[in-house]
């Protein structure tokens, strides 16, 4: 059974950093692209970065370019999401999720993956 576990959030203040973890189970990243959603209280979701080991491309929101960085260690079945320079608006519960591969990296990122964890909640405020 696939299963996906975030961990890592919690709350910082402005500026801050955070490195969210996702622990898969159930299945080996070798085969998967993996992404990170987020979803803040009355918005849409909305696809935060994505990588995908095949093409070896990863693609990122606008939004968060140049303070995060989406990193996968296939070893450890684990995914990470490195957030650094952290806005009040970073806030909201962020996903984990997985799609077998091959895909197109950013159209994933943007209409959303197969296989998804609970969420980690990430409040930045002082």
């Amino acid at each position: 059974q696939v299963q996906l576990v975030e961990s890592g959030g919690g709350l910082v203040q402005p500026g801050g950093s955070l490195r969210l973890s996702c622990a898969a189970s159930g299945f080996t990243l070798d085969d998967y692209a993996l992404g990170w959603f987020r979803q803040a209280p009355g918005q849409e979701r909305e696809g935060v970065s994505c990588i995908s080991l095949t093409s070896g491309s990863a693609y990122y929101a606008d939004s968060v370019k140049g303070r995060f960085t989406i990193s996968r260690d296939n070893a450890k079945n684990t995914v990470y999401l490195q957030m650094n320079d952290l806005k009040p608006e970073d806030s909201a519960v962020y996903y984990c999720a997985a799609h077998l591969e091959p895909v197109h990296v950013q159209a994933m990122c943007l209409v959303g993956m197969e296989h998804w964890g609970k969420g980690t909640l990430v409040t930045v405020s002082s």
